[in-house]
């Protein structure tokens, strides 16, 4: 392939891994842009977004001093598909941009976006090829739960709200297991050598 990048999407629903196949990949010395983080950060400073997100979820969404609070974002986003969709059609436009900024910044051949909401968003399009990470349920629902101090019903709840994961491997070009079955770093060298052999 003759391309100054090529573009790869690291996705997959909540508790399925993400961050630590993308640090493995920091770890080997390919960028990572966290869609998650930059959306995180654009709620919090974005003057803009803040305005806008305001009047969907309401004036206690912000302090008096400005601050998120976080939990009444949660709570509105965890209500419906519908709500979620209303947060994510006014943040998700600015992380598009910031995405597209910061890849033009790159030098590495390979670049990688890590997004949970890959297909939802429509970020599938700014990436050459999409890797889905594959993690059986049980296992997702039991890190959920010890990463956010959740119940069961809680973390099924945020699980139903993504899209679903056969879907999104069906929609992968590839596809890394993260249960400890076979190294991540095999599996992201697979996947280069593949694409370059495209």
């Amino acid at each position: 392939m003759d391309k100054q990048h090529i573009r790869i999407a690291i996705t997959g629903g909540i508790g399925t891994g993400k961050s630590f196949v993308c640090r493995c990949l920091e770890q080997m010395g390919f960028p990572v842009f966290y869609c998650d983080d930059e959306a995180k950060q654009i709620i919090r400073s974005d003057e803009e977004v803040k305005q806008a997100l305001e009047q969907t979820v309401g004036k206690r969404l912000y302090d008096d001093e400005g601050r998120l609070i976080k939990r009444v974002l949660a709570d509105f986003i965890c209500t419906s598909p519908e709500h979620a969709a209303k947060i994510n059609a006014i943040v998700h436009p600015r992380v598009r941009q910031k995405f597209q900024m910061w890849a033009a910044s790159q030098h590495s051949l390979y670049i990688y976006m890590e997004c949970a909401l890959l297909f939802e968003a429509h970020f599938d399009n700014l990436v050459d090829f999409v890797v889905a990470i594959d993690v059986p349920e049980d296992i997702r629902l039991k890190r959920l739960m010890l990463r956010d101090h959740i119940s069961a019903e809680k973390a099924q709840k945020w699980i139903q709200l993504q899209l679903p994961e056969q879907e999104k491997r069906e929609r992968a070009d590839f596809v890394i297991k993260n249960d400890d079955s076979e190294s991540i770093k095999s599996q992201i060298e697979s996947i280069h050598s593949q694409i370059a052999a495209k």
